[in-house]
């Protein structure tokens, strides 16, 4: 049988939709700030609560010491070992404690502690039921209506939600009492609990209502690809179907129009027009102008613009009241729409075709800019690609026996020549000790100074080297080498040095003569 105090908690935790858990919990912490307030606020002080019988126990914490100067924190060894046999000076021993008067004391301090507390778990178990549900759709009931600002209160049962004038449908009135299902835009926490704010013109309160009306939406038969609405007046949804030999509109649509009439009747009579999604623009615009039928579809794809050409009789009907079935069109398809009939059509006949004609070729022109700009990108991949494997040949051609180093020092006289990479210097250093480090740098390239021979390398023949550093590159030769660069340095043979340097040329301002000045 439930005592006393199990009832009342029970009945608590019911009405507050809270675990017993928390309120006990609650109650612990209350009677933790009671008993500091009057008993020592300095005392590390604990309260368990036995949830059956709800007697409480009080154990404070003190430190052993040799001479007590504070009982309220401190206790002798004698007295701590009676508590705990194994303790010692400067340990911390929990001792119960025997307050006269503390349950009149506790009940007169811990009530508005215990209500606050208890206030403050229901609003964070409120937030954590509605923290996750934005982009869903609720079911209130008004509370109350701001006379000065029009912002409403809905009632959600434990919890709140803001419905802002900005977001309610133009020409709805609201009363006290009234049912409102509106679309959840943000859950956020605040002092008072969770902010929940809600709206009726959102775009997806349309598609929401849309899978709770109709099943095939709902199993994913039929999707919605777009929606353009201007709250309280009119709607346009396109719409697709994902599985053949369904009919897209005429689901949503319902039989004689039942179920597109309930969400009519929801957003307070705001008129909605179903349309077939399609991958075609020109079919997608030319459906986007329901209940209007198009002719012909001009597509101007520079500036995303289209003429449609329209019976006479329909012009009015599909330009809509000011504008309107036009301006939603625009907005679900995202292009801007120009509607013509067709007698107008005939007269600009020309104009027009000239118009179009004008765009495709343009249209035609960038075409054939971006290939050629894609092709020129990936000819300097390709070219980018094909220095790193040459490094990487040289390096590993650098790493082989002493057999090849002359063919590596050509190696590297070859490419200073050729102006090909900026590792001359680590080449060169890479030629004298070819071990993993030297390969490194060849691979990173870090330094950009001149070429200089290896010192201590085998020397090639002096007379080959000599020929090499005076022979005069031309562009003929770079083109039969595949080469197409400008030359920046050039070798020649150091006779103080006794070894060839590449020295590099600096070019005369606002000429195109290179100077005879060089620099090491």
């Amino acid at each position: 049988m439930k005592s006393e105090f199990e009832r009342a908690i029970t009945q608590l935790s019911a009405d507050r939709n809270l675990t017993p858990e928390i309120i006990i919990e609650a109650i612990e912490q209350a009677l933790v700030s009671a008993y500091r307030k009057h008993f020592g606020a300095t005392q590390s002080v604990v309260v368990t609560i036995n949830p059956h019988t709800g007697q409480a126990e009080v154990f404070v914490s003190k430190q052993v010491v040799e001479e007590v100067q504070d009982p309220m924190v401190e206790m002798t060894l004698a007295k701590a070992q009676q508590v705990n046999p194994a303790a010692k000076l400067g340990d911390f021993v929990e001792v119960e404690e025997f307050p006269e008067n503390f349950g009149r004391i506790a009940a007169q301090t811990a009530k508005q502690v215990i209500t606050q507390r208890i206030r403050e778990a229901e609003r964070d178990t409120v937030y954590a039921e509605y923290e996750g549900r934005a982009g869903e759709i609720i079911n209130g009931v008004v509370r109350n209506v701001d006379a000065r600002s029009h912002n409403v209160i809905i009632g959600l049962g434990k919890a709140e939600a803001l419905l802002p004038r900005s977001e309610q449908i133009p020409g709805e009135h609201y009363r006290f009492g009234q049912r409102v299902r509106a679309y959840i835009e943000e859950v956020a926490r605040d002092a008072h609990g969770p902010a929940i704010t809600v709206s009726r013109t959102h775009p997806d309160l349309l598609k929401r209502l849309l899978e709770m009306e109709v099943p095939e939406i709902a199993n994913g038969v039929v999707e919605v690809k777009r929606i353009a609405r201007e709250p309280g007046y009119r709607s346009k949804v396109a719409v697709a179907a994902l599985q053949s030999g369904v009919d897209p509109v005429g689901s949503c649509v319902g039989m004689r129009g039942v179920r597109i009439q309930n969400i009519v009747n929801e957003l307070g009579g705001e008129k909605i027009d179903v349309v077939e999604w399609s991958a075609d623009e020109r079919e997608f615009i030319a459906n986007s102008l329901s209940p209007a039928r198009a002719v012909q579809v001009l597509l101007n794809a520079l500036d995303r613009s289209a003429i449609v050409i329209v019976p006479d009789r329909s012009l009015s009907l599909a330009i809509g009241k000011e504008g309107q079935n036009a301006r939603l069109a625009a907005k679900l398809t995202g292009w801007r729409i120009d509607i013509k009939s067709e007698a107008e059509a005939a007269e600009e006949a020309e104009v027009l075709a000239q118009q179009m004609a004008e765009a495709e070729a343009r249209a035609h022109e960038l075409e054939v800019q971006r290939r050629a700009a894609a092709e020129l990108l990936a000819q300097a991949e390709a070219l980018l690609d094909d220095e790193v494997d040459e490094v990487e040949e040289v390096a590993e051609l650098i790493s082989e026996p002493a057999d090849d180093l002359d063919e590596a020092v050509l190696a590297v006289v070859e490419a200073a020549a050729e102006d090909e990479t900026e590792y001359a210097a680590e080449l060169a250093e890479a030629a004298v000790e070819p071990d993993e480090e030297a390969v490194v740098l060849v691979a990173q390239g870090e330094q950009e100074e001149a070429v200089t021979a290896a010192e201590g390398a085998p020397e090639p023949d002096e007379e080959w080297l000599k020929s090499a550093a005076d022979e005069e590159l031309t562009e003929e030769d770079d083109s039969d080498r595949g080469r197409g660069r400008k030359k920046g340095r050039r070798l020649e043979y150091d006779e103080k040095l006794g070894r060839v340097v590449a020295r590099k040329q600096h070019k005369t301002r606002g000429g195109r003569d290179w100077s005879s000045d060089w620099e090491d």
